[in-house]
């Protein structure tokens, strides 16, 4: 997928997070729960201190020294108790609302990829869309649940140490609050750079994870013509750009943590230097310097512990830079804000008027010119001509998935732009040349799309489309599970499926993409038998380049470079002695006339 100019603009800055605080909205109670087991475990941590003071400074010196320290240890046992159901509340709160958060944001973008429209797929690389998918929201899974969990954990230590810290030795706290800007800016500075590499580190696995489900895809051609090394090859070198740039990542949040934690740690022991020169002077207790020093040792764990987390915030503002690019995208084909509904019962009529169309991405080719025509219900039209004509183009405005640069199309007298797409595609039903079969059931492929259809009229579905005899012969018949894109049916077989879904949808226009192609002969003419007996009732138009399974069409459009150059019956066209005659006599020489030409 092409990358906009500046793709890593969402990932220089955290309010590429912002996106998910929608999300956390929804479940505020659970947010504010665990904010309260929080604020109990801290409470619980930063009480310690106070104990170790009171035994220091009196258990030892007081009359009943063994009492008092067994009181003191008493005390810190019920307080630790008290941190550990809270910390395992705090933590159990927030890692299940990050997985809840980042869940619902997965299942929206994938809902938003399934209505963007043609013009975004014809540039995007479906492997690289799947890595954000799961790649990029598991990276920010893992910040919004664990690394939210420490880092709020940590946030309220730290500053419930420092104030703790104030309320000890106000003098010692100045000094440790002189250090924490110095500690915090190389922080702030360095978050840039982590987010930009591993923003970078992203981009290179989904392109690692782009190229394997390619070349995976089409594995048996890899195989067909010896790529396999060439292959392995290519990928390793991906796997291996997406290893530097993990690493150059890693390097730089590792770096920002060793300085974090030696500059908090640091500070922690010039402090306790300076607070040993107190004690010897009688100035303090060595118990509050005990005091003092634990909750010094707890603000700076505590930044510490902020500094690698975030080093991630700042990867998973990387991962929800891309996210981002994503849910920004707009589909051009849109339902309109008022749609107008078609007529019911449907008529099935199709009108062209002067429709011209250029492909977004050959805008400077026009892939139909002038295209006007109508169709009326119940006719059966074909369109023929050599290939890149315009013929499947016809079919992608009609469906729209794209709309007519000019010109509009109209079905049963309702503009398409005036209707909602899910509308106008429920009266279309298509068998595409290449027909898509999923890793499901035979019954659950012939369902597709209409997945409420009982098995009764699946099965007669299949009849109708002579797949019926495969399928039975099968051991688990309409149960039986076939691989991924129907790997495992003939090129026959999977057409065949394809035409009992289209039966069973039972819309008022069909379209037919040499839907006969993949059949031989003797399927062929159970095909289109079957065919015949289901145009009867509906508009049909028909794409063929074998001008035998369109003979009996009411009427022949002959389109070349984008245009109808001809029109009639078979018979009208050979008497002109044009493009359509010249195309019949290429596929009808050598005595291989069929009977219907034999008798025009």
């Amino acid at each position: 997928m092409a990358e906009p100019k500046e793709a890593n603009k969402p990932a220089t800055s955290l309010k590429a997070l912002l996106p998910l605080v929608p999300y956390a909205r929804r479940y505020k109670g659970r947010i504010l729960a665990a904010l309260a087991a929080l604020s109990v475990a801290s409470g619980a941590t930063l009480t310690v201190p106070l104990a170790v003071k009171g035994m220091i400074d009196h258990g030892f010196s007081s009359d009943d020294s063994v009492g008092a320290i067994n009181f003191y240890f008493a005390a810190m046992v019920v307080v630790v108790a008290v941190l550990a159901l809270a910390s395992a509340t705090r933590y159990f709160l927030v890692i299940t609302i990050g997985e809840r958060v980042v869940a619902d944001l997965r299942a929206d973008l994938f809902a938003h990829l399934t209505r963007l429209d043609a013009p975004f797929y014809d540039n995007a690389r479906v492997g690289e869309l799947v890595s954000r998918l799961t790649a990029d929201t598991t990276q920010m899974k893992t910040a919004f649940g664990a690394s939210a969990s420490v880092a709020l954990r940590n946030f309220f230590m730290f500053i419930g140490a420092i104030a703790m810290m104030v309320i000890t030795s106000p003098k010692l706290s100045g000094l440790v609050l002189v250090a924490i800007p110095i500690i915090v800016l190389p922080l702030v500075a360095s978050g840039r750079t982590v987010r930009a590499r591993s923003r970078a580190a992203q981009d290179r696995l989904a392109d690692a994870t782009a190229f394997a489900a390619e070349n995976l895809g089409a594995v048996r051609t890899m195989q067909a013509f010896g790529a396999e090394r060439t292959t392995i090859g290519r990928f390793t070198e991906a796997v291996e750009e997406a290893y530097m740039a993990a690493r150059n990542a890693t390097a730089a949040r590792s770096v920002l943590t060793a300085v974090a934690i030696f500059l908090a740690f640091a500070s922690v022991v010039c402090v306790l230097w300076l607070g040993a020169q107190d004690v010897l002077a009688g100035r303090i207790t060595a118990g509050l310097l005990s005091q003092f020093v634990l909750y010094a040792v707890f603000g700076a764990g505590a930044l510490g512990e902020l500094s690698q987390v975030w080093s991630e915030i700042s990867a998973a503002a990387g991962a929800a830079g891309r996210i981002a690019e994503i849910l920004a995208v707009q589909p051009k084909i849109v339902a309109p804000a008022k749609p107008i509904a078609l007529p019911v019962p449907p008529r099935g009529e199709v009108t062209f008027n002067d429709v011209s169309f250029s492909y977004p991405t050959r805008a400077d080719a026009a892939a139909v010119r002038n295209l006007s025509l109508r169709i009326a219900p119940g006719e059966t039209v074909a369109i023929v001509g050599p290939s890149g004509a315009g013929k499947s183009t016809v079919f992608q405005l009609l469906m729209r998935f794209y709309d007519p640069t000019t010109g509009s199309i109209a079905v049963d007298g309702v503009d398409l732009r005036d209707v909602a797409p899910a509308d106008l595609r429920g009266r279309l039903a298509l068998v595409p040349q290449d027909p898509v079969i999923f890793g499901a059931s035979i019954a659950d492929n012939i369902r597709y799309g209409s997945p409420d259809a009982p098995l009764e009229l699946v099965i007669a579905a299949a009849e109708r489309a002579a797949a019926a005899e495969f399928v039975t012969a099968l051991d688990k018949g309409y149960d039986t599970t076939v691989g991924e894109r129907g790997v495992t049916l003939s090129g026959g077989q999977r057409q065949r499926l394809a035409i009992a879904r289209a039966i069973l949808k039972d819309a008022p226009v069909l379209l037919l993409d040499e839907a006969t192609s993949a059949l031989d002969a003797e399927n062929e003419v159970l095909v289109q038998a079957a065919l015949e007996n289901i145009m009867k009732d509906r508009t049909t138009l028909v794409i063929a380049h074998r001008l035998a399974t369109v003979l009996k069409a009411d009427r022949i459009l002959v389109m070349d470079e984008g245009a109808i150059v001809e029109e009639g019956t078979h018979a009208e066209l050979v008497a002109k002695g044009g493009l359509y005659a010249r195309l019949a006599r290429l596929q009808f020489d050598a005595g291989a006339v069929p009977e219907e030409v034999a008798a025009l």
